[in-house]
């Protein structure tokens, strides 16, 4: 049926209800009950219905502003990938009358993230595209949003029942409990572990983390109960901190064999072994960053987990687009796959850029 034509009347005759009925539905204008949506919604689906971006965009007046509030970023960084993504997206939307534009914050400054929130509303935002910090700072910024109506997608971290228009991202909890089965498929009865983290869990700079160590945790007491599980705090950016800490750990704990961090960091461990001349039997991490990358193929990191953020950067921007602009109806969870890299597949996997 996707090959035919329709017009409001006809989608309004198959579905029972009026034109304007049909027209609120696909402008998103309210005043539409939930049988008569739901009866509208059904036809769109079954005729494929898609409707006319070229049309939207030659008659559009109107200038749209979404704003992206992210952390700051260097070349090669996790965040840096975000960024290219939405920059990919932003050229691809410039005929639509589309401009993007950033608030960058400090990852983990409370200060920072609180400073990029307020200046959201400095400008006219049409959507924002968040990458949520702390959840309390998150929750007060979202007051607003619902106060203006403005909608707002989520990537890298959910904060659930906010009513966010989309999620995009890896399943946190999931992908932690994958991080400790893949971890834990060789170890024998009586090994201890040892979780990297870069801050307590219990700091609401780490979100993100707290649900990673959760669902790994929880795989954890699910198979392997009597393991011993070790913490290290390590710090995000002092080497000579880190380096007397794992020193005093690895003195300590010579027979621990296996680790996990949770976040991109590894590369934080990966370094310290390799400048000692240690391997672990294994040690699991996440994201692609060049220096992760190295690292495992050097075999000082076992595996790494992919969370395709450039994806989540891209895919932000177009959910935006196609919600204020395109009157698209879109899904609220738009989980990215759980990626598991090793050294021997790491060369035929590329990113979206």
């Amino acid at each position: 049926m996707s090959d035919e034509k329709y017009t409001i009347k006809d989608i309004a005759r198959m579905a029972g209800v009026s034109a304007g009925t049909v027209d609120r539905v696909l402008h998103n204008r309210g005043d539409v009950s939930p049988k008569s949506k739901a009866k509208v919604q059904k036809i769109l689906d079954e005729i494929d219905y898609q409707p006319n971006v070229f049309a939207i965009g030659l008659a559009a007046k109107k200038h749209y502003k979404f704003v992206c509030l992210v952390p700051n970023h260097q070349p090669n960084d996790y965040w840096y990938s975000v960024y290219l993504g939405i920059e990919r997206a932003r050229k691809e939307l410039r005929s639509f009358n589309i401009d993007v534009h950033y608030c960058y914050y400090e990852h983990g400054d409370p200060k920072s993230y609180d400073e990029a929130c307020a200046k959201v509303w400095e400008e006219d935002v049409d959507a924002l595209l968040v990458a949520p910090n702390f959840q309390d700072s998150t929750l007060n910024m979202i007051k607003t949003l619902h106060q203006t109506n403005t909608p707002y997608v989520f990537i890298d971290f959910n904060i659930e029942n906010t009513r966010a228009l989309e999620y995009i991202g890896q399943n946190s909890d999931l992908s932690g409990y994958m991080a400790a089965k893949i971890l834990m498929r060789d170890c024998e009865p009586g090994e201890e572990l040892v979780l990297f983290l870069s801050d307590t869990k219990e700091s609401p700079a780490e979100i993100q983390m707290h649900r990673r160590v959760a669902g790994f945790l929880q795989y954890m007491r699910d198979s392997f109960p009597e393991t011993k599980i070790h913490e290290l705090i390590l710090n995000k950016v002092d080497e000579e901190e880190n380096r007397l800490v794992m020193n005093s750990f690895f003195r300590s704990h010579p027979n621990v064999r296996y680790g996990a961090a949770f976040n991109s960091r590894i590369y934080l461990v990966g370094n310290y072994l390799r400048e000692h001349n240690m391997r672990m039997k294994g040690l699991i991490g996440y994201d692609l960053l060049p220096s992760n990358v190295e690292l495992m193929k050097e075999g000082f990191v076992t595996c790494l987990i992919g969370q395709r953020p450039s994806l989540q950067g891209y895919c932000g921007v177009m959910t935006m687009c196609d919600h204020v602009v395109f009157k698209k109806q879109v899904e609220p969870l738009r989980y990215m796959p759980v990626d598991i890299l090793i050294k021997e597949n790491i060369d035929f996997y590329f990113e979206f850029v």
